[in-house]
C-alpha cells in the first residue's frame, strides 16, 4: 500500500489537484493569450504551490502540538480556496466567452484577475517565509505523507492472547463463528472464510481472540495460527509470517517460490485455522498470490478475517460475512463500568451513575470508546470531574488518554485524498442526521469533489462510486428507518468528520458559537418541528468565501422563514457553490442578483412559494443541480433555461408547470430529468422540443406522464407522441405513467434502448398488449401496474427469446384487474431476486416452478390464485395475504422474515406455514387480519427477533415472553383473548413493546416487567387495564419513551417511574394523570411531555407537571377553556409549548407564560388564533418576547 496520505489529502491534495489541472488547461491559457496576460504569472503561481504543498507534508504532522503551526495551516487552507474560488471566475468568464463570442472580455477584467493573481502570490510567499521560523521541513517530494511513526500513535500489532477476559455484547456473534469453525458440512471442498466487518473500535479483534482461544475448537485443527496483517500486505512477508505461526519455524529465504513451496508442503492433507487480523489490502492479486499455497489444506480448513471494509471481505472471497454492530446499551454500560469503577460500584453515587449513563449514550456503543472513557474517569471521583468529561467532546480528551483518536484516524487515513474531502464535508450534518445518498452525490459534485479520470462515466456515476467505496469501508450506515437511499453516521465518525473539518464546516445552533465566521465555508443550520427562523445570521456578513448554504432537518414536514434582509445577504454570497432555500416558506420571489452567483452549482427552491424565476438565473453556467419540487406557485420557466449549459439534473417533480421553455433541447448534458411532464397536456411544440432533448443528451433517467382526466379518445395521436419521444440510448431508468394509448412504441421494443436498467409502466388502462422487452438484456428493475385491459401474459412478452430477462431482479406486477393467466417457462429469470404479485383478484396462475436466486416473494390481494410458490434455495423474506389457494411443497430453510395476513387465507397453507415457522430460524414474523393464523407455542423460538401480531391468533390468551429470548420488537395488537403477559426470566433484548387494542387484556407479569433494554412501551386501548407494570423504576432502567391512549383505568402501580425516562405522551389517561403527580417530581429526566383529552376546563393543576420539562404539548381537549397559570409558572425549563385542537380555549393566562419559552406553536384553537396576531392581538403582549411563535403553520413573528 502506498504511504499514508496526511490530513491535508483531505482538503490540500484535492484542492491542489483542482488548481493544478486549471493552471495547465489549454482553455485557460488560450483565454489569457488572446487578451495579452502575463502568462509567467501562471506558472510562477504553480512553482508557489508546489512549495507550499511540500511543507504542509510537515506541518501536518506538528500541527497537533503546535498552535502556531495549526494557524499557518489554516492560512495556507484559505489562501488555496481563495485560488480555487479565482479560477473558477477565469473559468466562468471563458465560458461566456465560449458561449458569446461578440462580447469578449473587458481589458478592466482581465487587470483584475492579474491583480488578484499577483495578491495570491503576495500571499503565498509571505506563507513560505514563515515555514523557516516555524521549523517545517520542505519535504522531497510532493504528498509524502505522515507515515506511522508520526503524532497519530501506530497501531500495536495484535496478538492471539485474550486481553479482556469478559467479552460483553457479543455471545451471539462468538457462536455463530465457533458453529463455523466447528461445522464440517461444508458445501465446497476449498477452504472456507469468514469476514468479520466493522468500524475501528467495533471489537473485532478482540471477537477473534476469545474464539481463537476457546476450548470448543481445541482438536479440531491440525495446526492453527494468528497473523497480524496491517496496511503492509507483502505478500511474501505475510506468507513467511504464516509459514512460521503455524509451524513454530522461522523461514529466511527471500524467494516467494521457496517459502510458498515449504508452507504448501506442511499444509498439504492438514486442516488448519488462520486468523488474519486487520487486513486492509483491496488488491485481488495480492490476495491470490497469497492464497495459493492455502488452497493446499485439507477439507474444512479455516480463514478467519478481520477488515474495516466490505470490499476487503469481497476481495478474499468470504464465504460466509458478518457485519459487527454496536453494543446495546446494558452491555455498553458493563463495559463502561467494568473500566470506571472499582470492583465494586453496586453502592455508586446515584448521580454519578446519571452522568455516567449519559456519558455511554455519547459513546454510541463502542467499545473502544467506552473503554477509553471508563479509564479516564476511572481516577475521578468527584461529580464535577464526571461532569466535565460529560460536557466535554471525546476529541478533547488528550491523546495520551484516548485510543480512539487513532483508531478512527486511522481508517481517513487510508482513504484517498478524494474521499477525505468527500467525507469530511459530512461535518455538515448533525448527529443522527438521515441523508439522502443522491443528494449528498449532489452536493459533492457541486463542490467540485468528483474527479472524473474516465471521461466515459458521468459525474453522478463517479459519485456513486464514491460513496460506495465508504459505504463498504464503514464511514457510512444504512438508514434501519426510512427509505433504502437513506443513510447515517456513526456518531464518533460524525465528531471525527467534525474533527478533522476544522473551522470550514459550521453548524448553527451545534457547534459552539463564533465571532466572525470569516473562515467558514460551508455553513449548515437544523430544523425542527417548530420551524426555524433564518434571521440571527448576521455573522454571515463575515463569510464572504461561504460556498454552502444549506438547511437540514430531522423530521418529514418541516417549514422555516428568512427576513428580507437576510435574504439579500444571501442572495450576495458570490462564492456560494450550494444554495438551498428548500422549504423557505415566506421566499416568494427570487430576487434578479441571483445571477451574480457565478459559482452556483447546487440550487435548491423546492417547497417554497416562488412565482416565477428571473431571467438572470440563466446567466448561471456552472449550475448543474436545480430543484424545484413541490412549488406549486411556479407555471414556466425562464425561456433561456437552454443556457444553463451544465445542468444535468433538474428536478421539477410535484410542480404546476404548464409547458417546457423554448430551445430545452438544447441542454446537452442532462442526465437525470425529473419532471411529470403532462404530454397530455402539452402543445405540439413542446413535444417537440422535448423529443429534441430526449434524443440528443445523455439522459439517464426519465418520467413521463399524461393526463388521465382528459379522456382523450384519439388512441392513435397517443401512440404518435410517444412515438415521437423517443429517448437516447443512453437511458438507464425510465417511467411511463397514465398514458392513454392502447399500443406502446416499437422502440420500447426494440434495441433502442439497450442500457435501461429500470422499467415502469403505470396505469397505461387502454393498453391491450405488453411491450416485448427481448432486447432490454441489462433490465434489472421492471414493474407493471394498473393495466386493465391485460387478461394473459403469454409467449409475446419474452418473444422467444430464452435470455429476455437474463439481468432481471425484481419484478413488480401490480393492480392488475383482468389479469388471468401468466404463462410462464422454465428459465425464465434467472437472476430474479424480488417478485411481488399484488391486487390481481382473477390471477389463477400459473408462478415461475424456479427461481433459484428468489430472495424476496410477496403475493397479495390475489384471491383465485391456484398455483405452487416458486421453489428457491435462498428465501428470505416472504409476505402472503389473502393468496386464495396458493400452496408451499418445500420447506425454506433459510427464511428470515415472514408476513402473513388477510381473512381468506387457505386453512391448509396456514398448517404448513406454522410447520416452517418451527423448523425455520425466523428473524421476524409478522401476522395481521388473520384470525385463524396461531403460533405454535410448544417450543423456544432462539432465532426470533421481531414479533408483530395485528388482528389474528384468536386463540391467544397467555403470551409467555419466555419462549422468545432474543426478541427485540413485540407488537400485540387487536388479539381478542388476550389477556395477559407472562414471565419467568428478564429479556435482556428487547427494546420495543407494543400492546394495543387488545379488549381483554388486564395484566402484565406479577412481579413486573423485566426487560433492562426496553427504551420505548407503547400501551393504546386497553379498557380493562388498571395498572402499570409493578417496579417499572427498577426493572426497566433504559425505558425513554412511554405511550399511552386510551387506558381511562390505568394508574401508576407503586409510584414510580424510570430514571430515565424522557418522553411521555398520554391520551384520555385522566386517572394516570391524577396519579403521576408524586412521580413526575422525582424525575429529573423526563424532558418532553404530551397531554391529550382532558376532561378539565382548567389545566394543568398547581404541581401536576414536572419541573424537567422543557416540551410540553397539550392537543385535543374539546373542554378545554383556561390555561390554569399555576401550573404553568413553575415550569422554569420549559422551552416549547405547542397548544392543538383545543377549540373553546378562550385566551392564554392572565400572568402570560413562562418567561423561558422560546417557541410557541398553535393549531385549531380559533379563538386563541386571533388572539395572537401581532401586534393587534388581545394575547399579543404575553407572547411576544417569544422568537418563534407559529399559528396554523404561519409564523407570525417575522
Amino acid at each position: 500500500m502506498p504511504v499514508i496520505e496526511t490530513l491535508g489529502g483531505a482538503l490540500f491534495g484535492a484542492v491542489l489537484q483542482v488548481l493544478f489541472d486549471k493552471l495547465d488547461s489549454r482553455q485557460v491559457l488560450d483565454y489569457f493569450r488572446r487578451r495579452k496576460f502575463d502568462e509567467k504569472l501562471l506558472k510562477k503561481l504553480k512553482r508557489k504551490l508546489v512549495s507550499i504543498n511540500a511543507g504542509v507534508d510537515d506541518a501536518e504532522k506538528k500541527q497537533f502540538r503546535n498552535a502556531y503551526v495549526k494557524a499557518w495551516l489554516d492560512e495556507v487552507r484559505d489562501v488555496l480556496l481563495d485560488t480555487e474560488d479565482l479560477m473558477d471566475e477565469i473559468y466562468y468568464e471563458f465560458s461566456r466567452y465560449g458561449l458569446e463570442v461578440e462580447s469578449h472580455s473587458s481589458s478592466s477584467q482581465v487587470c483584475i484577475f492579474e491583480s488578484r493573481i499577483k495578491e495570491v502570490l503576495d500571499d503565498l510567499e509571505c506563507l513560505l517565509n514563515q515555514m523557516d521560523d516555524l521549523g517545517l521541513k520542505n519535504a522531497s517530494g510532493v504528498g509524502v505523507g505522515l507515515g506511522l511513526n508520526s503524532n497519530v500513535s501506530q497501531k500495536l500489532p495484535s496478538t492471539s492472547l485474550v486481553v479482556e477476559n469478559i467479552i460483553y455484547g457479543r455471545d451471539d456473534e462468538k457462536e455463530m463463528i465457533l458453529k463455523w469453525m466447528t461445522s464440517d458440512t461444508e458445501k465446497h471442498s476449498q477452504l472456507s472464510i469468514l469476514s468479520v466487518v466493522g468500524m475501528g473500535g467495533l471489537g473485532k479483534t478482540t471477537l477473534a481472540q476469545h474464539v481463537y482461544n476457546d476450548p470448543r475448537i481445541e482438536g479440531k485443527f491440525a495446526i492453527k495460527g494468528w497473523v497480524y496483517v496491517s496496511d503492509e500486505f507483502d505478500v511474501l512477508m505475510l506468507t513467511k509470517t504464516i509459514f512460521g505461526v503455524l509451524t513454530k519455524s522461522k523461514d529466511d529465504s527471500v524467494d516467494l517460490e521457496m517459502v510458498q513451496g515449504r508452507l504448501k508442503e506442511k499444509l498439504t492433507g492438514r486442516k488448519f485455522l488462520v486468523v488474519l487480523d486487520d487486513v486492509w489490502n483491496e488488491d485481488r492479486a495480492q490476495w491470490k498470490a497469497l492464497q495459493t499455497p492455502l488452497n493446499y489444506g485439507a477439507k474444512g480448513s479455516k480463514i478467519l478475517v478481520t477488515t474495516r471494509s466490505n470490499k476487503v471481505a469481497s476481495i478474499v472471497q468470504s464465504n460466509k460475512l458478518h457485519e459487527l454492530k454496536q453494543l446495546g446499551g446494558d452491555h455498553s454500560w458493563q463495559v463502561f463500568a467494568k473500566h470506571a469503577f472499582q470492583d465494586d460500584n453496586s453502592q455508586m453515587n446515584a448521580e454519578v451513575k446519571e452522568i455516567g449513563t449519559k456519558i455511554v449514550e455519547k459513546c454510541r456503543g463502542l467499545p473502544l470508546a467506552l473503554e477509553t472513557v471508563g479509564c479516564l474517569l476511572r481516577s475521578k471521583s468527584s461529580v464535577a470531574e464526571w461532569k466535565s468529561v460529560l460536557s466535554s467532546e471525546i476529541w478533547d480528551f488528550p491523546e495520551e488518554d484516548s485510543k480512539i483518536i487513532p483508531a478512527l484516524l486511522l481508517s481517513y487515513y487510508h482513504l484517498p485524498s478524494y474521499l477525505k474531502r468527500c467525507f469530511s464535508y459530512c461535518a455538515m450534518f448533525p448527529k443522527d442526521h438521515q441523508f439522502d445518498k443522491k443528494n449528498l452525490i449532489q452536493l459533492w459534485m457541486a463542490e467540485n469533489f468528483l474527479q472524473r479520470s474516465q471521461q466515459s462515466k458521468s459525474q453522478e456515476e463517479v459519485g456513486e462510486h464514491y460513496f460506495n467505496v465508504l459505504l463498504s469501508r464503514c464511514f457510512f450506515q444504512q438508514s434501519s428507518e426510512g427509505f433504502k437511499s437513506c443513510f447515517v453516521m456513526h456518531g464518533l465518525l460524525n465528531d471525527l468528520a467534525k474533527y478533522v473539518s476544522g473551522d470550514i464546516c459550521f453548524r448553527f445552533g451545534i457547534d459552539r458559537a463564533k465571532r466572525t465566521l470569516k473562515e467558514t465555508r460551508h455553513f449548515s443550520f437544523v430544523i425542527d418541528d417548530y420551524g426555524v427562523s433564518c434571521n440571527e445570521y448576521e455573522n454571515l456578513y463575515d463569510a464572504k468565501g461561504l460556498r454552502t448554504f444549506l438547511p437540514v432537518t430531522r423530521i418529514s414536514y418541516w417549514s422555516w422563514y428568512c427576513e428580507t434582509l437576510t435574504l439579500e445577504l444571501i442572495f450576495k454570497l458570490k462564492c456560494l457553490h450550494v444554495l438551498s432555500f428548500c422549504g423557505c416558506v415566506n421566499l416568494k420571489e427570487v430576487p434578479e442578483t441571483i445571477g451574480n452567483l457565478i459559482h452556483l452549482r447546487f440550487l435548491d427552491l423546492s417547497n417554497t412559494g416562488i412565482q416565477k424565476l428571473p431571467d438572470t438565473m440563466c446567466s448561471l453556467c456552472n449550475l448543474q443541480t436545480l430543484k424545484l419540487n413541490s412549488c406549486v406557485n411556479l407555471k414556466e420557466l425562464p425561456c433561456n433555461l437552454h443556457k444553463l449549459t451544465n445542468l444535468c439534473c433538474p428536478e421539477l417533480m410535484k410542480n404546476s408547470l404548464t409547458k417546457m421553455p423554448m430551445h430545452i433541447g438544447k441542454l446537452k448534458n442532462l442526465e437525470i430529468f425529473m419532471s411529470p411532464f403532462n404530454v397530455g397536456k402539452s402543445s405540439e411544440l413542446c413535444i417537440q422540443q422535448l423529443g429534441e432533448l430526449l434524443s440528443k443528451t445523455c439522459l439517464v433517467r426519465l418520467d413521463l406522464h399524461w393526463d388521465l382526466e382528459q379522456n382523450l379518445v384519439n388512441f392513435m395521436k397517443e401512440r404518435e407522441i410517444l412515438e415521437n419521444l423517443q429517448p437516447s440510448r443512453h437511458l438507464e431508468e425510465l417511467s411511463i405513467n397514465d398514458y392513454g394509448g392502447i399500443q406502446f412504441p416499437h422502440w420500447l421494443s426494440d434495441n433502442s434502448l439497450s442500457n435501461l436498467v429500470s422499467l415502469s409502466l403505470i396505469n397505461c388502462k387502454h393498453c391491450l398488449l405488453l411491450p416485448s422487452l427481448e432486447f432490454l438484456t441489462f433490465l434489472r428493475h421492471l414493474t407493471i401496474s394498473g393495466h386493465d385491459w391485460i387478461r394473459t401474459i403469454d409467449a409475446d412478452f419474452y418473444r422467444n427469446s430464452c435470455s429476455a430477462f437474463a439481468s432481471l431482479q425484481t419484478l413488480n406486477f401490480a393492480d392488475m384487474k383482468e389479469w388471468e393467466e401468466w404463462q410462464c417457462r422454465t428459465g425464465d429469470f434467472p437472476s430474479l431476486q424480488s417478485l411481488f404479485v399484488t391486487k390481481c383478484p382473477k390471477l389463477k396462475g400459473q408462478l415461475p416452478k424456479q427461481l433459484s436466486h428468489l430472495r424476496k416473494l410477496i403475493i397479495e390481494d390475489c384471491k383465485q390464485l391456484v398455483t405452487l410458490a416458486p421453489r428457491t434455495l435462498e428465501i428470505c423474506e416472504l409476505q402472503l395475504r389473502d393468496c386464495g389457494k396458493l400452496q408451499i411443497d418445500y420447506n425454506p430453510t433459510t427464511l428470515k422474515r415472514l408476513q402473513i395476513g388477510g381473512d381468506n387465507m387457505e386453512a391448509s397453507l396456514l398448517e404448513r406455514l406454522g410447520h416452517i415457522i418451527s423448523h425455520t430460524s425466523l428473524e421476524s414474523f409478522t401476522i395481521f387480519s388473520c384470525p385463524n393464523m396461531n403460533i405454535p407455542i410448544n417450543h423456544c423460538f432462539d432465532f426470533l427477533e421481531k414479533l408483530h401480531i395485528g388482528g389474528g391468533c384468536d386463540s391467544l390468551t397467555n403470551f409467555p415472553l419466555d419462549f422468545f429470548p432474543k426478541l427485540s420488537e413485540l407488537e400485540l395488537s387487536e388479539c381478542p383473548n388476550l389477556q395477559m403477559i407472562a414471565q419467568g426470566h428478564p429479556l435482556n433484548h428487547l427494546k420495543i413493546l407494543r400492546i394495543g387494542k387488545c379488549s381483554r387484556f388486564e395484566y402484565f407479569p406479577n412481579e413486573g416487567l423485566f426487560a433492562r433494554q426496553l427504551e420505548s412501551f407503547y400501551i393504546i386501548g386497553l379498557e380493562k387495564l388498571k395498572s402499570l407494570p409493578k417496579r417499572m423504576s427498577v426493572l426497566l432502567p433504559s425505558l425513554n419513551l412511554l405511550y399511552i391512549n386510551d387506558c381511562p383505568d390505568v394508574e401508576v402501580s407503586d409510584g414510580c417511574l424510570p430514571s430515565n425516562l424522557n418522553e411521555m405522551c398520554l391520551f384520555n389517561c385522566s386517572k394516570l394523570i391524577a396519579s403521576l403527580k408524586g412521580p413526575w417530581g422525582t424525575n429529573p429526566s423526563l424532558k418532553s411531555l404530551s397531554i391529550g383529552k382532558v376532561d378539565e376546563d382548567c389545566f394543568p393543576s398547581e404541581g401536576l407537571l414536572p419541573l424537567s420539562v422543557t416540551n410540553l404539548e397539550i392537543y385535543d381537549c374539546p373542554n378545554l377553556k383556561k390555561l390554569d397559570y399555576r401550573g404553568l409558572c413553575h415550569l422554569f425549563s420549559l422551552e416549547k409549548l405547542f397548544l392543538y385542537k383545543c377549540p373553546i380555549l378562550q385566551c392564554l393566562p392572565e400572568e402570560g407564560l413562562p418567561k423561558s419559552i422560546s417557541k410557541l406553536r398553535v393549531e385549531g384553537c380559533p379563538l386563541i388564533k386571533q388572539r395572537c396576531k401581532k401586534q393587534e392581538g388581545e394575547d399579543w403582549q404575553k407572547i411576544a418576547h417569544i422568537k418563534y411563535i407559529m399559528v396554523d403553520r404561519e409564523r407570525v413573528n417575522i
